[in-house]
């Protein structure tokens, strides 16, 4: 009796065991069966459930990449624990249990990185079963915009590159038409930054005769978006003979010329060279009529068209046709600019006909009106734009520094004024020696050779602002955008400061720096410094020097 009671008690615990272990319900773990496609920088949800349906809030939730114990995410005892996550995915990750009694769980990776990219495991741990499900994470990134510019003529068009970076994976460039419809490039380069992201360069060259208004599209095929800008080429800036052609018209005449001249005699080819002596005289006497014509009497440069010319002197504006560059024949309809005296800074001195304008040393005594402006050397042109295409020219010459361009009629006149499209204006200029577009963030301008004047072209109804290189016939940068309201054109004649500065050595050591602007609203000011390694410093020590803002800093390190 005592052994059948004791094997009774053995079997007992064995019957309520078999069945946990026997005929609990197996499960399996699924998940999407395509990628999971995430944007750099965003957010990627990462969903797995358990079937058949059930609640997985006792079990064991275990992200994971390629090994085990590479914790991405980790649930465990009915909440997360975060002691065994990689240090990568930090305060990134969250597993969203809003369905975790119906076994359906997702984990939310922030700030997608490319490292994210790849394969995730998803496993379920009960007190008797285990399953994991693969899953995979695609992270694509969107570059900038592309920055389109004008690199020169070649075969007879003018050769456009467009440039863009920050994409992943691998992106397609591609050039459209008006149409568009895609057109051939001429060259195409992508490399892999150190970053892993990828950037395009590809190139077309515009023929004079095609369409002078193309696209530059870039896209992202995992994405299917893409970025995409555009440029309008004028046609003054084609070339109007080819080179190839010049120098094979040259040489056929030499030819022409020189084989007769030495088959017959002498005296012939004396009198051909005098004719090509002649020749020359007449193409020098044309060149002189031309610069005659371009010059005014008095020293003032003149450039046919509305021109103005920038610093150290007067602006001077000008009425009449406007020949493009290096061409007698093709005219613009030019912009008769007045500046507009209830604009103008006070320090601003305008003529009478109000076609010129220069820097005076004394703030004049005018009214402060809401139109003017109060504290940079700003000026306005009269007239307003509203519609239509306009063009004028700026003569900067050898100039350090000027900013010009249009802007609304409803800027800020008054105080520190931001010179952005965001805040209605679209300019060039040149500051600290480096060409830039006003854009927020300002965007450098590849310039290989210095304007010395500078065409402006609005097309409003197109929304874009031009600038252009009337020196070597290149584009520099154009604005895109919708514009509303009346745009007038914008003038920025940067002063170039000079000032005294006077140091006084003293035997405290101590110097003070006096400086005398000629422009009250750039005033610079030195506070006291000290003069090192001087244990013995005469009684006084007075030297003078001219400087301008640019050089102050370093005349200042001479003496400290």
């Amino acid at each position: 009796l005592c052994f059948l009671l004791f094997s009774i008690c053995l079997l007992l615990p064995l019957h309520y065991l078999i069945p946990d272990f026997t005929f609990k319900a197996i499960f399996t773990v699924a998940g999407p069966d395509h990628p999971v496609i995430a944007s750099l920088g965003g957010e990627a949800i990462l969903p797995c459930h358990l079937s058949p349906r059930m609640s997985a809030e006792n079990m064991e939730v275990r992200w994971f990449r390629s090994q085990f114990s590479a914790v991405v995410h980790l649930y465990h005892d009915g909440q997360d624990q975060y002691g065994e996550q990689m240090p990568e995915y930090r305060a990134r990750t969250e597993l969203l249990r809003d369905h975790i009694t119906n076994g359906s769980v997702s984990l939310r990776i922030r700030n997608v990185r490319l490292s994210d990219n790849g394969q995730y495991k998803c496993f379920f741990l009960s007190s008797v079963s285990y399953e994991e499900a693969i899953l995979e994470l695609q992270v694509a990134g969107l570059g900038s915009a592309p920055a389109i510019s004008v690199e020169g003529h070649q075969d007879g068009g003018i050769r456009v590159v467009c440039r863009s970076a920050g994409w992943y994976p691998q992106p397609e460039a591609q050039w459209r038409d008006l149409q568009g419809q895609l057109l051939p490039s001429a060259s195409e380069k992508i490399s892999q930054e150190a970053n892993d992201l990828f950037q395009t360069e590809i190139a077309i060259v515009i023929p004079e005769e095609s369409n002078q208004k193309v696209s530059c599209c870039v896209r992202n095929l995992l994405l299917n978006q893409e970025r995409e800008s555009e440029i309008s080429i004028a046609e003054l800036f084609f070339p109007r003979v080819n080179p190839w052609m010049v120098a094979l018209g040259v040489i056929l005449v030499l030819l022409a010329v020189l084989i007769p001249l030495a088959s017959y005699c002498f005296w012939r080819q004396h009198r051909a060279k005098g004719e090509v002596t002649r020749g020359g005289n007449l193409v020098r006497e044309r060149e002189r009529e031309i610069k005659r014509n371009n010059n005014e009497e008095g020293g003032e440069e003149q450039v046919a068209g509305p021109t103005t010319q920038l610093m150290g002197g007067k602006w001077r504006v000008f009425r009449g046709k406007t020949p493009a560059p290096g061409s007698d024949s093709v005219t613009l309809s030019p912009v008769d600019v007045t500046l507009d005296p209830d604009t103008a800074n006070p320090y601003l001195v305008l003529s009478e006909d109000r076609k010129s304008v220069r820097r005076g040393d004394t703030r004049q005594d005018l009214p402060d009106n809401p139109e003017r402006f109060d504290t940079y050397p700003e000026v306005l042109g009269t007239e307003g734009f509203a519609g239509g295409r306009r063009y004028w020219e700026v003569e900067v010459g050898d100039k350090i520094e000027w900013d010009l361009g249009v802007c609304r009629e409803s800027v800020s006149r008054k105080g520190q004024v931001t010179a952005t499209p965001q805040d209605g204006f679209w300019i060039m200029g040149l500051y600290d020696g480096e060409y830039k577009a006003f854009t927020s963030p300002p965007t450098p301008l590849p310039v290989s050779i210095r304007p010395s004047r500078v065409g402006i072209f609005l097309d409003y109804e197109a929304g874009e602002v031009s600038f252009y290189n009337v020196t070597d016939r290149s584009h520099l940068f154009t604005f895109n955008r919708t514009f509303s309201g009346m745009l007038r054109p914008y003038f920025y004649p940067v002063v170039q400061l000079q000032c005294t500065c006077v140091i006084n050595i003293t035997t405290t050591h101590m110097c003070s720096c006096s400086l005398s602007p000629l422009f009250s609203p750039f005033l610079y000011c030195l506070d006291w410094f000290s003069v090192a390694g001087r244990a013995h410093a005469p009684t006084s020590c007075t030297t003078s020097l001219k400087i301008n803002r640019l050089k102050m800093i370093e005349l200042i390190k001479q003496y400290i």
